[in-house]
């Protein structure tokens, strides 16, 4: 009988394409999971693996049995909700997956009442941005994913994936306290022309929403400063330094030196909590994503 197992460690090694990929998804050692992959080639007496370069590559073999193997694997998945269902209870390993401001801004209270109320459930959080926290869900490689969009950047979802509105987070034109726009009720995009902005890296979905609202107003935004975390944003905003759009939800005490100037029309983010459809079964994600729900602050600013 094939050990499931090593089966486990084909499929990681196809869909990763890399020992050390699958190594990492899987919680082992990259030794581990060529051990595997080398019991696997003796069990089938099949070669299954060949070295090119200082990587490997799987055969026309191995491809087949990944194949067969990832159909095994939702089967012995289904077997698990189905036993978990059964129980009723929240019980096993649950990963959340968070990007910065929800871990700090909403997380907390939640993973609080998750233990308080779910003693056998052992949840592990990892921060990623929207964009691999989708696919990382769609992979298996995390149960549930806090994710955000904006109405002019919609994140899109695959096929097999669910999400439910966890609420709308208000963003706002952060200035230096000396700057021009300080003492404005509001400023619109054609105001913000001419700016060196504060942003986060290229790719992320905060990144997106900025160029496309600057381009609709007939100007390519100049990102002077690329910087993922908003803390450090305020810091270099209370130093005079550009100016910065920052949601509110994680934002934290704005400082002294740093105004808030609303942007008409208001942009607001749209947060999501996002799971695989099969997996909704478990009763490890209802009270996951109930919990997430209830934790949504009911007021403007976290």
């Amino acid at each position: 009988m094939i050990d499931l197992g090593r089966l486990r460690a084909l499929h990681a090694v196809s869909l990763y394409g890399s020992v050390n990929r699958a190594a990492e998804v899987l919680g082992y050692t990259p030794s581990a999971v060529s051990q595997q992959l080398a019991k696997l080639e003796r069990e089938t007496r099949t070669i299954l693996v060949e070295r090119r370069g200082r990587g490997i590559v799987l055969t026309d073999a191995a491809q087949q049995l990944a194949a067969t193997a990832a159909r095994v694997l939702e089967l012995v998945e289904d077997a698990e909700l189905t036993l978990e269902e059964q129980r009723g209870q929240a019980i096993g390993t649950l990963v959340i997956a968070a990007f910065p401001t929800a871990a700090r801004g909403l997380l907390p209270p939640a993973l609080s009442r998750l233990a308080d109320e779910n003693p056998a459930l052992d949840v592990r959080v990892t921060e990623i941005d929207p964009f691999e926290a989708v696919a990382a869900v769609n992979r298996g490689e995390i149960h549930v994913a806090v994710v955000h969009d904006w109405h002019n950047t919609p994140l899109s979802l695959p096929e097999g994936l669910s999400r439910v509105k966890l609420g709308t987070d208000p963003a706002d034109v952060l200035v230096p306290a000396t700057h021009r726009l300080a003492g404005k009720e509001f400023v619109r995009a054609e105001d913000l022309v001419g700016e060196r902005w504060i942003c986060q890296p290229t790719g992320s979905i905060c990144h997106e929403w900025l160029v496309r609202t600057m381009r609709r107003a007939g100007v390519e935004p100049d990102v002077a400063y690329s910087v993922a975390e908003y803390q450090t944003q305020l810091a270099m905003l209370a130093r005079g330094i550009g100016i910065g759009l920052l949601p509110r939800l994680g934002r934290g005490p704005v400082p002294d030196e740093v105004v808030v100037v609303p942007l008409q029309p208001a942009p607001s983010r749209r947060l999501y909590a996002v799971w695989r459809t099969t997996t909704a079964r478990r009763p490890a994600i209802a009270v996951t994503l109930s919990t997430l729900k209830h934790a949504w602050p009911d007021r403007d600013t976290a």
